[in-house]
């Protein structure tokens, strides 16, 4: 069992559990490998949508966190194999200041994950999976659903498609995050569309792919990222797919891992 995408107690929205405790749940359930990709902290210069401000961890605490995981990966080295990596933002305009973080940390990162989650109006920045009224917002901004998924797929594909230097992440992050309140906001006919243009873009970039399970637990989406019909198609592709609980708790960890095709995953980096 190898989990790719985890959060800690650095996240400002996250969970208080420390780090050992996801570690000691992590070999309760019998992972071998697991991935910390703790939320980077938002590019200089970019101001956070979300009423909180709390979509990336503080600055100041990026440091402390890599530390205390380099001695965690050597106190548990004969129970699990820990990574330590970071959940990267993929901003438009903002690549130079993403492309300095990830000099400068780069060299003590394991693993990582580059995701989507802002995309921009003709009025403002919005985090698309903050909440209902907030997604509400961006579709009239944008004037419909359709040209919000064009929008979000469009800045996957130029997530793959960027030049962030030689530690940039090569796995995209739950790939139909645009889908999380299906449910109030069904898709458009044409989403599967968009999502097939991006994986040729995943493809042709040889970018693997978050396969997520957090979005089975979400009121409003009742589905792993992406639905098992897109997973399968990717993998036809020949891209690789990881699984990700997305856990923002220690219990969190291996959600969503019994609604997706186990078949499809890649054990290991």
């Amino acid at each position: 069992m190898f989990d790719g995408h985890i959060h800690s107690p650095y996240c400002p929205h996250g969970s208080t559990d420390n780090l050992k405790a996801y570690i000691e749940q992590a070999i309760q359930l019998n992972y071998h490998m697991m991935t910390f990709t703790e939320h980077a902290p938002l590019p200089e210069g970019f101001q956070d949508p979300v009423p909180s401000k709390d979509s990336g961890m503080d600055r100041s605490l990026v440091e402390p966190y890599l530390q205390e995981l380099q001695k965690l990966k050597k106190e548990y080295e004969q129970d699990i194999t820990i990574n330590a990596g970071f959940e990267i933002d993929f901003i438009k305009g903002f690549e130079e200041q993403t492309l300095q973080f990830l000099n400068t940390y780069g060299p003590e990162m394991d693993d990582g994950i580059l995701s989507v989650h802002f995309l921009e109006g003709k009025k403002q920045w919005y985090c698309i999976d903050y909440s209902p009224e907030m997604f509400e917002e961006t579709v009239k901004d944008f004037g419909s659903l359709e040209k919000v998924y064009q929008t979000y797929f469009q800045a996957l594909s130029q997530s793959a498609e960027s030049s962030l230097g030689r530690y940039k992440p090569n796995r995209i992050g739950h790939m139909t995050l645009v889908k999380k309140f299906q449910s109030l906001f069904p898709a458009p006919e044409t989403w599967e569309e968009m999502a097939a243009s991006f994986l040729e873009s995943a493809q042709q970039n040889m970018a693997t792919l978050d396969y997520n399970g957090a979005g089975v637990n979400k009121t409003y989406c009742k589905e792993s990222y992406p639905p098992k019909h897109i997973a399968n198609l990717a993998s036809s592709m020949g891209i690789p797919l990881i699984y990700g609980s997305d856990a923002h708790t220690s219990h969190g960890l291996k959600q969503g891992a019994a609604q997706i095709d186990q078949a499809l995953l890649t054990r290991s980096l």
